[in-house]
């Protein structure tokens, strides 16, 4: 990946050309968006987003020939994202302006990619059926409401944590080949202000009120306060030098006990917003 970095950083036609061929190769998309994500971060918005065309190109010719948004999405956040964090230096502008957009996709999915959805959903509840539950005509209307909002909830919010995590993987770039260690003591210190927290756990509570999708609420406001409890864990980690095997074990955990160990992150991150528990620790040694 370094040597993939080194390689794009020589310049625009290098940067251009591994960013439009990434895009339009299958499963590889991932790999545009964080090439135009580390131009944006190292040489600026303006010269990003003349990257960020080579890669548009490939990424509007899945999104309108093969009817999968995927690369489009996820490179329209990571360019949204990278400018954002290039401009203000705060990964929490960065997230929150990244779940709006989420917000936007979410929407105009069921607009864009109709028989997409539907098909998604027919599957879905073809399902049901062979398992032999029984549904009514009233609750299954109901159900199919319910699986269209899991379906485009969960699409959006694979789009924004692919986003997030292929920004990630810019950032730590631009700081392995100009600022070795940058990243890492970014990302440990990295925690929600309050009005932040209370503003995403509002908006979990209160958008479904609104009419708004719940699963797509969730992902877009949910996903600064998991991000922010992992960071709580790197940093508590980093600050007591306890060594990655912690590190290693937390993320065994974090898969085999799934949405309870992820709840928990998500109060720890709002307490942290609070309380600063990395403030607290005095730093043991080198860190993690």
């Amino acid at each position: 990946m370094r040597a993939l970095a080194q390689f794009v950083m020589r310049g625009p036609l290098q940067a251009g050309v591994v960013a439009a061929i990434a895009t339009a190769a299958p499963l590889l998309f991932w790999a545009g968006a964080a090439v135009v994500g580390l131009v944006i971060l190292r040489l600026g918005i303006s010269q990003g987003l003349s990257i960020g065309l080579w890669a548009l190109l490939p990424a509007m010719g899945w999104a309108w020939i093969g009817q999968d948004p995927t690369a489009l999405a996820v490179l329209l956040q990571v360019m949204l994202m990278a400018s954002v964090l290039r401009t203000t230096l705060s990964w929490e502008r960065a997230l929150l302006s990244s779940g709006v957009l989420t917000i936007g996709i979410g929407l105009l999915l069921p607009v864009l990619y109709p028989q997409l959805l539907d098909q998604l959903v027919s599957a879905g509840m073809e399902l049901y059926r062979q398992y032999g539950i029984e549904v009514s005509p009233e609750s299954g209307s109901q159900l199919e409401l319910d699986i269209r909002h899991t379906m485009v909830g969960s699409m959006s919010g694979m789009f924004l944590a692919t986003a997030v995590f292929m920004t990630m993987l810019a950032r730590s770039w631009q700081a392995g080949l100009y600022n070795p260690g940058g990243f890492r003591k970014e990302f440990h210190a990295f925690r929600l202000s309050v009005p932040v927290a209370i503003g995403c756990v509002a908006a979990v509570l209160v958008g479904p009120s609104l009419g708004l999708n719940p699963v797509l609420v969730a992902w877009a406001a949910g996903l600064p306060l998991f991000l922010a409890g992992i960071a709580l864990v790197h940093g508590v980690v980093g600050a007591r030098a306890m060594g990655s095997h912690w590190l290693v074990m937390f993320y065994i955990a974090l898969v085999l006990l799934g949405p309870s160990l992820m709840f928990l992150l998500l109060v720890l991150a709002f307490v942290d917003s609070w309380l600063d528990f990395r403030g607290r620790i005095k730093p043991s040694g080198s860190a993690e």
